[in-house]
């Protein structure tokens, strides 16, 4: 009934019949953006021109059938019929086509679930695309910088990145794509990792790490990312990729005013607590705090 509701408005209004009490009720209605935008682009259709003399010369070379009237009322709803089943058409199309976006901000992090409810987390400065249409049998989905995912168990699952794909099945994992360092680790399940012409399945509790030339397996203990616990967990990082993270984790700006340090970092790093996260880098690279403000830090050399 709902539904023979709104189609009778939609109807009124496409033909212009209602007041303006009514019009102003209906475009406050969450579909009005979508069929505004429709309706834009069916009026953009055109039918081809006619040719008249063609028309005429057809028209008295026949025997004209008895007319069949048509009243106003019946032409003015067969013209509303047609325009609808245009409208249902270009819904179709943009429905099919329409992407879908997630994203978190510096700053802060993003939960959501997919159509099939699997669940996934965005670390900060992350963004996902897919496409909700026909979601069970086309289960891709495309990630710039870190996500956490809980898949629900069904068909296959695959998560494109610029630097490699990861192919799954009913599991938990995390896939961190950040340069040119391309982590994956598995927390449940089985995991395929695709890196240019590198191919790896790894398991429980089990990570790889791609980083230019470099190939690295390890193991983790955790059943899920330390980051979603506000915990930066670093594997013989260089010294700009951590400021980098802490950056996009704290959403500020930090200037290294010091010689590039080669040493690499392995260690933990609170995500909400920017003074801990700081002291400890500065001690570990012999640095100091020369500039604390709330969107922009100083470090330079003692």
């Amino acid at each position: 009934m709902k539904a023979m509701e709104e189609n009778y408005e939609l109807a009124k209004w496409l033909a212009g019949e209602m007041s303006e009490s009514e019009l102003a009720a209906f475009q406050r209605t969450p579909e009005y953006a979508t069929y505004a935008k429709i309706a834009e682009f069916s009026s953009q259709l055109r039918t081809p021109d006619f040719d008249m003399d063609l028309l005429y010369q057809n028209t008295v070379s026949h025997k004209k059938p008895t007319p069949r009237v048509i009243s106003f009322y019946q032409s003015k709803w067969i013209k509303i019929a047609a325009i609808f089943v245009v409208l249902l058409g270009l819904t179709f199309v943009w429905s099919t086509t329409s992407v879908s976006t997630e994203i978190a901000e510096n700053g802060k992090q993003t939960s959501f679930s997919l159509p099939d409810q699997s669940e996934i987390v965005l670390n900060s400065g992350s963004e996902i695309r897919y496409k909700k249409w026909n979601w069970d049998n086309n289960r891709k989905l495309d990630l710039k910088g870190e996500a956490y995912f809980r898949v629900a168990h069904g068909k296959k699952f695959e998560v494109n990145t610029n630097l490699g794909t990861v192919t799954v099945l009913g599991t938990q994992f995390n896939v961190k794509a950040r340069g040119n360092r391309f982590d994956v680790t598995c927390y449940e399940g089985r995991v395929k990792v695709v890196h240019h012409n590198h191919e790896v399945i790894i398991t429980r509790g089990t990570s790889v790490t791609f980083d230019a030339d470099s190939f690295e397996k390890g193991t983790v203990v955790n059943s899920k990312p330390e980051w979603t616990d506000n915990q930066i967990i670093f594997k013989k990082e260089k010294l700009q990729r951590i400021l980098e993270e802490i950056q996009r984790q704290y959403n500020c700006e930090i200037v290294l005013n010091s010689k590039n340090s080669e040493q690499l970092f392995t260690g933990t790093l609170p995500s909400d607590d920017i003074k801990t996260a700081l002291n400890i880098v500065s001690s570990t690279y012999h640095l100091k705090i020369s500039k604390f403000e709330t969107n922009k830090i100083v470090l330079e050399d003692f």
